[in-house]
């Protein structure tokens, strides 16, 4: 039955085209979101962490990738290693019809390699912002390896390999669950946040943590990092449904209006809570509302899209705080924003969908009851347990053979240097000295 031959649509090449490059941006804007919350001693180093997950995944998904996640289905388990090695029956032409080409849906099947190529490149390195400061760089490049293959592809097969779109039968939590994740609350979000939590229980907590502030050294990047990531999502949200059409729409419609309203809740509560709202407060609220957004942009209306994104500032901007009262250290909330966000998103299309948005359901507040509210629940709890275990049994067996965590002179000092032999900011340099 597949791969399938065919010529594809112009307008919706065009406009997967343009998704891709917005999703390939996310990961750079992620570096200088994250570059610019860790210590100026830091910073290289958590830039290199985040930019290092594309040419790992990309080399991992061309080789074996793409394949195990979208090839023939085991189970609703995963791939096949013989769908699409090396990225076979992705590209050239049909038998004796040079016209025609593989497709997914009505795009070349090569642009969708690539288009969910960047999803795996922004969720590997999202984990990096909860091990910062301390963690062995190399030690990073392997588990992100590891961890691509072994939590990461599966989980994508479950919730993107929808029956039909690369072959027959489908990811048990799209094909038979029927749970709805448009574009990666569960893959992308609950399963990066999740493991970042395991990954820095184990490394422990940072030298100093938590008497020493470890405030962020640069707060411009983290707004203009912020900012990237807003402009990125609408290609992450709008372009999975793969075609330039009325969905694309509202869904970044929904998209624009859930980081709108997380931003203005979070803002609310630390304005509520300490007195002033910052600049800080709003590009994590943005995030937040976005996160949330992700699997639910083509289930709900806009007005849904304002409440996802309101419930998702006012929850994650407590969240964060957890981290002191039970002491882990996340250095830089990706669970605190980015699990709890989107559990929230995932747990609220059970409350809040339509059927008059693209996805056609109703949840509980508009009739539909609780039929969709527990598959979306029984979603959140399976990625979030195999993430956990299988996370926990990678660290495990990194710490204790070739160890994750940088000498302690290092960490003190700062790790760029010890890294990566380099600093960002030649002070001495500028000094005139």
């Amino acid at each position: 039955m597949f791969p399938k031959y065919g010529i594809p649509d112009g307008a919706d090449t065009a406009w997967m085209l343009v998704a891709f490059a917005l999703v390939l941006l996310m990961t750079p804007a992620l570096a200088l979101f994250y570059g610019g919350m860790v210590r100026s001693t830091s910073v290289l180093n958590m830039m290199m962490m985040c930019l290092s997950a594309i040419p790992i995944v990309w080399i991992l998904w061309v080789v074996v990738g793409y394949s195990l996640a979208f090839g023939d289905d085991y189970a609703g388990l995963i791939g096949s290693f013989g769908s699409f090695p090396g990225l076979e029956h992705t590209f050239g032409h049909g038998a004796g019809q040079p016209t025609t080409i593989p497709l997914v849906g009505t795009i070349p099947a090569i642009l969708f390699v690539a288009f969910q190529a960047g999803f795996a490149m922004v969720t590997v390195a999202l984990i990096a912002g909860a091990v910062a400061d301390r963690m062995r760089f190399v030690s990073w490049v392997v588990f992100a390896s590891i961890w691509s293959l072994l939590v990461y592809i599966p989980i994508a097969h479950w919730v993107f390999s929808a029956p039909g779109l690369t072959e027959e039968h489908g990811g048990w939590i799209v094909a038979h669950l029927r749970a709805i994740d448009f574009a990666g609350g569960t893959a992308v979000e609950i399963n990066s946040g999740a493991s970042a939590l395991v990954l820095a229980i184990l490394l422990g907590r940072r030298r100093g943590w938590p008497k020493d502030p470890m405030r962020p050294h640069n707060l411009p990047f983290v707004m203009l990092g912020a900012g990237l990531l807003w402009f990125g999502w609408f290609g992450f949200n709008a372009g999975s449904g793969l075609a330039a059409n009325g969905s694309a729409a509202i869904i970044a419609v929904n998209t624009l209006g859930a980081g709108a309203a997380s931003m203005v809740s979070w803002l609310v509560v630390e304005y509520a809570r300490h007195g002033r709202p910052t600049s800080f407060g709003a590009a994590s609220g943005v995030i937040a509302g976005l996160v949330a957004i992700t699997p639910s942009c083509s289930a709900v209306t806009p007005l849904g899209a304002l409440a996802i994104g309101a419930v998702a500032g006012v929850l994650s901007s407590y969240a964060i705080e957890l981290k002191f009262r039970w002491r882990y250290d996340d250095s830089l909330d990706v669970v605190g924003v980015h699990f709890v966000s989107g559990v929230v998103g995932t747990l609220m299309i059970g409350v809040v969908a339509s059927s008059s948005a693209p996805a056609g359901v109703d949840g509980l507040f508009y009739g539909g009851g609780f039929d969709q509210l527990w598959r979306q629940a029984v979603a959140v709890v399976a990625v979030l347990t195999y993430a956990v275990v299988v996370t926990g049994i990678i660290g495990l067996a990194l710490k204790y053979t070739m160890g994750l965590r940088a000498d302690r002179q290092h960490e003190v000092d700062g790790i760029d240097d010890a890294q990566h032999a380099e600093s960002a900011y030649d002070f001495h340099t500028a000094g005139g000295r």
